[in-house]
This record gives C-alpha cells, structure tokens and sequence, in this order.
C-alpha cells in the first residue's frame, strides 16, 4: 500500500506498510541507493507472520521530497512521521547499509519509541574515534566518498547521468560494482529474488532525480548529529567478514560503542548477504532477552 505522509516543513514522504496489520511493528530504513520497494525479499511476511511491517522512501528518493543538507539524525522526526500516519506508537528498527545509521540514529533519538534496533552491514560515523573510515573500502566507494566530502557538485554532476542510466536499466548498477564484488556477493546477486529485489529499488529509487542518492553520500560521509553511543535500546549488529562496500571495521567500532550491542560477524559472507539476514534480524527482535552489557557471535568460530 503507498502512502502519502505530509510533514510539517511542507515535505511529503512516500510510504509503505505490509504484513500483519496486527503484527509487531518494524521500520525498514533501506539502503543507498534504495526505496521502500527494497527492504526485504517477497517471502517475508510469509516467513514472519506476527511482523507489521512499513518502510518509507528518505528524502530525494522517488516522490519523497528533497531536503538538502539533511543528516543521518534527520530520519528521526521523518520515522517518527511516518509512524503517527500509521498510528504506531513503538516501534523496531532496522537498516541495512546506508540505512543502517539511520536506524541507530532513530534508536539514539527516539528512546520512548524505538524498543530495539538491527543494523545490517551499516557504516559507522565518518568522524568516529580512531575509526580508519576509509580502510579497507572498495575503490568504487573510496572514489564516491571522496568527492561527497570534497567536492559535492562534482559527485551531483557525476550522479545525475548515471542516474539516469539505471533508471533506465536498474542493472547497471551491478553492472558498475561488478569488478569489486566478492564470490560471496555474486552467489547472493545470482538469486532471482534478490536481484528482483534490487532493480525494483532502484528503479523507484532514482525515478525523479539523483538527488536521494547525492543526499545519502553527503549524510554518510559527515557527522551524524547524533551520537550512537547514546543508543540505550538492544541493538544487533550484523555483518559479512568479507564486505568491502561497508568494511569491517565499521562494524567494529560501532560493537565497541554501543553498549547494549548483539554483534554478529559472518566468515565467508558479504556485502549483500544482507539480503538474507534480514530473517535472522527479525526472529531476533521477536525473541530477544533485554539485558544489560554486550555479546559478540563471530559466525560458527
């Protein structure tokens, strides 16, 4: 279902709501680029019958309008929009990649309404402390970072065209990272579902403009405006040991930053492998035990 949700600047958000309208509600915060059409595969609601789910397109993407110079902290008052239209009062959140400091940027803003928090292969804060943002990043991200923080109208002017490119052929955009992927990542990319998944999102995606995936690029390079430390809700933290799009390394600093963190480290998975822990991600929201301190899972070692 597509819904309109008016906000208070005058702005509009594109949303979305599916599953059991009864269900435990999750918010979907999806990737980069990405829509509300590419949070999970079709098979989830069959698959988590007790979830209400809802997702909506951030700022820029598809007919969401634009609001230039937002930030990861921003997708609090968006989210908590989004979830008074639906009548949902507390909520999960999940994101996954680009996403995912949107998610924790709702955990860390919104204390009495987000109840717990997953970030998928998420990115931690470009300012983190003795974070090494860049190591071990593909050279495709290292480039489109590098000209979100130095030069944001050569990145505009280099997204704009490619853009509409993959409008055009949301393929294409496999087609451009085909060179940085992992085996892992080609495995996942080769399912039917997932790449069904992918080029719905994109397609809806930049549908308009570039100017969701320009805002995302200068939102994740820079300060959050919020700190995650401050996240006091569960948190899972999820990631393949092989991801080069999001390092390891994020995933690192944000497990020793926030304090009440399930930190799960795949062997042999990547990027994209996200793709199917959402699962994993959702049988843990449904069945977590709320305790104080940290517990790290490093796959089957």
């Amino acid at each position: 279902m597509r819904i309109e949700v008016g906000l208070a600047d005058g702005r509009k958000l594109i949303a979305r709501q599916w599953g059991a309208r009864d269900g435990s509600p999750v918010l979907l915060h999806h990737g980069m680029p990405g829509s509300r059409l590419g949070v999970a595969l079709g098979d989830a609601p069959a698959r988590h019958p007790h979830v209400r789910f809802f997702s909506y397109d951030r700022p820029g993407y598809g007919e969401s309008g634009r609001a230039p110079g937002r930030r990861a902290a921003d997708a609090a008052a968006d989210s908590a929009a989004v979830a008074d239209a639906l009548g949902i009062d507390r909520f999960a959140v999940v994101g996954r990649s680009g996403g995912g400091p949107h998610a924790l940027a709702c955990a860390a803003l919104l204390p009495e309404r987000v109840t717990a928090a997953v970030c998928l292969v998420g990115l931690a804060p470009r300012d983190g402390t003795g974070l090494d943002w860049y190591a071990g990043m593909t050279p495709f991200n290292v480039e489109h970072y590098t000209l979100a923080d130095r030069d944001p109208a050569a990145l505009e002017r280099l997204l704009t065209p490619r853009a509409a490119r993959i409008r055009r052929d949301p393929g294409l955009l496999l087609e451009d990272l085909r060179a940085d992927l992992s085996t892992a990542d080609l495995a996942v990319l080769a399912d039917p579902r997932v790449r069904r998944c992918v080029r719905d999102t994109l397609r809806e995606a930049l549908r308009t403009s570039a100017y969701g995936w320009l805002d995302d690029s200068l939102a994740l390079c820079r300060p959050w405006g919020c700190d995650p430390r401050a996240v006091s809700c569960p948190v899972m933290l999820w990631h393949g040991a092989e991801d080069v799009f999001s390092p390891v390394g994020h995933f690192h600093w944000l497990a020793e930053h926030i304090g009440r963190s399930t930190a799960v480290l795949k062997p042999g998975a990547g990027h994209f492998a996200a793709q199917y822990a959402l699962c994993e991600a959702l049988d843990w929201l449904r069945g977590r035990a709320v305790a104080c301190g940290s517990t790290r899972i490093d796959g089957d070692r």
